[in-house]
């Protein structure tokens, strides 16, 4: 049985530094690389965070997150430079006004091109097959979570997917993949090995567990993110991270 909480075995160090790519001055747009934490937690002094990095790289303390991409996670993280712009990010996001578009790389080819995943989700619960606490799954009393898919292209028995969250479910993208049959390459809770995330508490990111995984991290990026801002709407774009990029690029053409 495990809890939310990170791991405490080793984990491996990121190999990127944050990159600022759009500097607003109410707000900066920034690349988050893979196995960086958006903001400092108790759990792990021990990883890297961008909120602390940035700060010290600006020397601005007010910088603040408005909103949060998982440590495995890749892409577009904003950062708001002040309090007004942290309220004005705040009611954005309450109201649903930021649009964030991810890509993911998933094991299967779908039969359809395009697919709206209307399906609640919950925790799973404890029992069975299951014994992480955190995984969640389409349950009929969940909560509602909508998704939109787009296939980008397919080769050799995966796929590159667009996707769009129109809710902000906990995990939502990879529960909804996962319930089509489409599981992340990289995915230590909803891939295709169920053990992984428990061997993964244990003993952290080894080689070995790397080799089943494919990824030592689930293969998602966030590649933009739009909201109206000062009577415009903005939006910024960031190209597929690196080391995905070199996944999907080594697989074989069909």
């Amino acid at each position: 049985m495990t809890s939310p909480s990170s791991p405490r075995a080793p984990l491996l160090p990121p190999t990127e530094k944050p990159r600022v790519v759009v500097e607003h001055p109410d707000f900066y747009v920034v690349h988050k690389p893979a196995l960086w934490l958006t903001h400092p937690v108790r759990a792990r002094v021990d990883v890297p965070d961008v909120l602390t990095y940035l700060r010290r790289l600006t020397g601005e303390d007010t910088l603040a997150p408005p909103h949060r991409l998982d440590r495995e996670t890749s892409g577009a993280q904003l950062f708001s430079r002040d309090r007004e712009a942290a309220q004005r990010f705040f009611t954005l996001f309450k109201t649903h006004l930021v649009g964030k578009t991810y890509v993911a790389i998933v094991h299967g080819t779908p039969d359809w091109e395009r697919r709206t995943l209307d399906a609640p989700l919950g925790d799973l619960g404890l029992g069975g097959a299951n014994r992480i606490a955190i995984r969640q799954a389409v349950v009929p009393d969940g909560r509602p979570a909508v998704t939109d898919f787009r296939v980008m292209a397919r080769r050799a028995g995966h796929t590159l997917i667009e996707a769009y969250p129109r809710s902000g479910r906990l995990h939502q993208i990879r529960a909804h993949l996962s319930h089509l049959g489409l599981p992340m390459v990289g995915d230590k809770i909803y891939g295709r090995d169920p053990s992984v995330f428990l061997a993964f508490m244990e003993v952290g990111q080894t080689p070995e567990l790397t080799a089943r995984l494919g990824l030592p991290r689930q293969a998602l990026h966030a590649a933009r993110i739009a909201f109206p801002w000062s009577g415009t709407q903005f939006s910024a774009e960031l190209p597929l991270a690196p080391d995905l990029q070199a996944y999907w690029d080594a697989l074989p053409q069909d």
